[in-house]
């Protein structure tokens, strides 16, 4: 019986300490995920905080001033980096007609063909000293034929296109001949010489109107003239139905 007794009591002290080992337990348990919750919040405030700190340094630098010099460098630098294509220069014909009738050459110079003015200037000098010449020379012509014409002893310029110490007695008419017809062809040549003048001046204004409207005429890939042979039908060949020709044709 008494044995009994103390078995039972060893056994209910041994299962109260064992239920306090179990409630030391849960309470440790407890404490460690109280620990860790409190550590948690203590890093989200960390967390927190920081950015906080990131956000007021954002709204500072937002509301920092500007610096318009430094911003406007750089868009100078950026705009310099970048590649910039040429402008084709396209002239106006207009423009270009009206430069060659006031200036001639001008409009070879508005549309920015230099190669164009010895041409241009040439034409003009030739034509010049063309004119000059025959002006010159159907002047003096004129003046001898109508001093052999006026048999008048005095006047003997004629004599200056003569060989020297030519005699012309009995050959008067034959002269007279000879100068009016050297007369009429240095008129002539001086006339043409006018003409050639005024065409060269018309002919520049012409080059300078179609040159600059050619400078925006479109010659890509897509033009194209294609000449070919074919066979079609004619109804109007009696002894066959075909005939052979050439076909053009324009693509644009």
């Amino acid at each position: 019986m008494l044995l009994c007794l103390l078995w039972t009591g060893s056994t209910d002290v041994y299962g109260q300490k064992a239920r306090q080992r179990r409630m030391g337990v849960r309470v440790d348990s407890l404490a460690l995920k109280q620990q860790a919750i409190t550590d948690s919040l203590a890093t989200d405030s960390i967390t927190t905080d920081s950015l906080a700190i990131l956000n007021q340094k954002e709204i500072e630098k937002l509301e920092a001033p500007v610096d318009t010099a430094l911003l406007a460098k750089k868009n100078d630098s950026i705009q310099n980096a970048l590649p910039t294509e040429k402008k084709r220069f396209i002239p106006n014909s207009n423009r270009a007609t009206w430069l060659a009738l006031i200036i001639p050459g001008g409009g070879q110079i508005y549309n920015r063909k230099y190669w164009k003015l010895p041409i241009v200037y040439g034409g003009f000098m030739g034509c010049a000293y063309a004119l000059s010449w025959n002006g010159k020379m159907y002047k003096d012509y004129s003046q001898a034929y109508l001093d052999i014409m006026d048999d008048d002893p005095n006047t003997k310029s004629y004599e200056d296109f003569l060989p020297p110490n030519a005699d012309i007695s009995g050959q008067e008419e034959r002269y007279k001949e000879i100068f009016r017809k050297r007369k009429d062809l240095y008129r002539r040549q001086r006339d043409l010489s006018i003409f050639a003048f005024i065409g060269v001046y018309l002919l520049s204004v012409i080059d300078a109107y179609v040159d600059a409207e050619l400078s925006d005429f479109d010659i890509s890939k897509d033009l194209g003239l294609k000449i070919e042979p074919v066979i079609f039908n004619d109804g109007r060949n009696k002894i066959g139905g075909n005939a052979i020709g050439l076909q053009c044709s324009l693509k644009f």
